[in-house]
């Protein structure tokens, strides 16, 4: 069950963010995957949620950002809970 939830989880991430407000680039796609990775196994974190979580919380991170999203997220608690709400997640 853990190798099917596991590969959901890559074969989501490889999908193109169409339903993003802005264009993701590689270092974009990088910080969403490793907050995926920062997520997977959380209470009520279904594969779906956590991505949009983290595409949310990217899309709220300024472009010159040197934080990770999980980083990040800790110092920013009113966008945290703006993208729990978005997702769906807690």
């Amino acid at each position: 069950m853990k190798f099917l939830a596991a590969a959901v989880l890559f074969a989501l991430c490889q999908i193109p963010v169409a339903a993003s407000a802005q264009n993701m680039n590689a270092d974009d796609l990088k910080w969403v995957n490793q907050c995926i990775n920062d997520n997977k196994g959380e209470p009520g974190a279904t594969p779906a949620i956590v991505r949009a979580y983290c595409i949310c919380m990217n899309e709220k991170m300024d472009n010159n950002e040197s934080q990770s999203i999980t980083q990040w997220e800790k110092s920013h608690p009113a966008e945290r809970r703006a993208c729990d709400k978005q997702s769906g997640w807690r």
